[in-house]
Parts: structure tokens; C-alpha cells; sequence
């Protein structure tokens, strides 16, 4: 049994739904789940499908052939189409702070993230250690703004090396070059606090403290040029109050963070996400 997942968009039109669903009907492929929603404003079309194939009915060189001919042709689709069998190779780019880190890789030692890690490239020597405790290839890539493009160009002689698919900042310090966000479009997934842009700085938590907000939150996106400006995937929030201290702050912030970050992840890695204009689709 094969499964695969098909990704579209479009302008919206009549008949998408019902040319697709019978194009994979007419190769006898099963539809096990299909979503789809329409920007009214944008007038543009997405669908996600999940369909399962017998072993005896399956050639995805001619599915692929066949989808572009008769439906991405005529629709003038943008589309794309993955296996199940196959998993994404995810990066993790860290510095000093450990807590995104050792979350995903328990959770990835778990079983409970579909990808592979091949490496962590860092520009900190500081977390050598976890990366050497989960048994993944640690690489020290040195990146301040005098020696920016050595790092960029070192990063990128890694990431296809190791024939990386996507990249997760776990709370890495460093602003991402030009180049790399151009090499992995709507591909970096980052994670940071929700005050933007009211509290920027180092300190945010000390600055909302001061401020007595009643809400902390945490914000994952694709990153962009625009500094965390980038299309959303997932974000959370919890309430705060007088009672709490700054560490209290510090503590549920870095809680969401964990949380959010591992949430964006899998819908990432499990092609639940779709971009366009700066915003994303998500799927269930």
C-alpha cells in the first residue's frame, strides 16, 4: 500500500474538486482525506488530499505526468505531491538557549515527529553536549556580522551535504542571511515571544512585567527578510496576572515556546501548511 499526499492551489473555478477526485478514482486510488478552502478575497483555491494506492496500482512517475497534463494544465495549478514513505531531513539552528532543543529531540527520540535531524549547526559551542547525548552530528559555525558571509556560505555547504529539506531556528540568535531564506523559501520555521513589536530588546518579559500585562503568548512563522514578519503557522497564549513574578513570566514564555515550536514543526513536516501572500493555510 502507497499513500501520498497532493498539495493545490489555484484560482478558484468551477469543477477543481471533481476533476481531482475523479482523475485519482479513474488510476483506483483511494481518497482517505480531503480539506479545502477558498481566500473569498483573493478569489484563490487550496486543497490538501491524502489518497492510498495497492501496490500493483502504483507509478508515480505517471501519476505525476498525468496530474500535470490533465489538471495542473487546464487549472494552471500550482501543486505538489509527496510519499509517505518518505521523511523530511529537518535542520535545528541553536545557540545558548536549550529548552526549543531539548524538547524536539525528546520528542523526535519519542517517535512523535515524522522527519529525520540530521544535524545542528550552532554558533555556540554550549550545546555540543545535547547534541552529542542524542547521537546527532553537531557542527560549531562561527556568525557574527564581520565574518556574516564565511557563516552563510559554511551554513549552506552543510545544509547540502546533509540534503536538508527544512530548517527550525530553536531560539538561534543570529538574523538569517538573504541568500539562506532565498535557498530555503517558506522553509526556516521560527519561534519567539508574542510582545512584538511592543516589548523588542533582550528583555521583553522584564519590560511586559513592568507593564503588567495579562497575556504572554508565543509566535512560530516562516521566516522572511522582514524581521518576524513572516507568514504564521501556530501561536498560543496564557494569562497572567499580578501574582507573578518576572521568572513566572520567563517560565510560561518558554513553555509556549516549546509548545508552539514542536505544533509548527509537525504541521510542517506533515505538509499541512501552504503559503501564499504572506499568510498561511493550515489544515487540520
Amino acid at each position: 500500500m502507497q499513500k501520498i499526499t497532493i498539495l493545490i492551489h489555484c484560482q478558484d473555478q468551477k469543477a477543481i474538486i471533481a476533476s481531482v477526485t475523479n482523475y485519482i478514482a479513474s488510476i483506483e486510488g483511494n481518497i482517505i482525506y480531503l480539506d479545502q478552502h477558498v481566500d473569498a478575497d483573493e478569489d484563490v483555491f487550496f486543497m490538501r488530499l491524502e489518497c492510498t494506492f495497492s501496490a500493483q496500482n502504483w507509478n508515480m512517475d505517471a501519476l505525476k505526468k498525468d496530474f500535470q497534463t490533465y489538471l495542473a494544465v487546464p487549472f494552471k495549478m500550482s501543486w505538489e505531491i509527496y510519499t509517505q514513505e518518505y521523511k523530511p531531513k529537518m535542520a535545528l539552528f541553536v545557540s545558548k538557549y536549550d529548552h526549543c532543543l531539548y524538547d524536539i529531540l525528546g520528542r523526535y527520540s519519542a517517535g512523535e515527529l515524522q522527519l529525520e535531524i540530521p544535524l545542528i549547526i550552532s554558533n555556540h559551542e554550549e550545546l555540543r553536549a545535547v547534541a552529542e547525548r542524542f547521537s546527532i552530528p553537531f557542527h560549531y559555525v562561527p556568525f557574527s556580522k564581520e565574518i556574516k558571509m564565511e557563516g552563510e556560505r559554511k551554513q549552506m555547504d552543510l545544509l547540502q551535504e546533509y540534503k536538508i529539506d527544512f530548517i527550525v531556528l530553536a531560539r538561534y540568535m543570529q538574523i538569517i542571511t538573504p541568500g539562506l531564506i532565498a535557498l530555503y523559501k517558506n522553509k526556516i520555521i521560527n519561534i519567539h515571544h508574542s510582545f512584538l513589536p511592543a516589548f523588542p530588546g533582550a528583555k521583553p518579559y522584564h519590560s511586559a512585567f513592568k507593564r503588567g500585562v495579562k497575556i504572554i503568548g508565543a509566535t512560530s512563522h516562516y521566516v522572511t527578510e522582514g524581521l518576524d514578519e513572516g507568514p504564521i503557522i501556530e501561536q498560543d497564549i496564557s494569562r497572567v496576572s499580578h501574582s507573578h513574578s518576572i521568572e513566572d513570566f520567563i517560565t510560561k514564555g518558554r513553555d509556549l515556546e516549546r509548545m508552539v515550536l514542536a505544533r509548527a514543526i509537525k504541521l510542517h513536516a506533515e505538509r499541512k501548511t501552504m503559503v501564499y501572500n504572506n499568510k498561511t493555510v493550515v489544515f487540520s
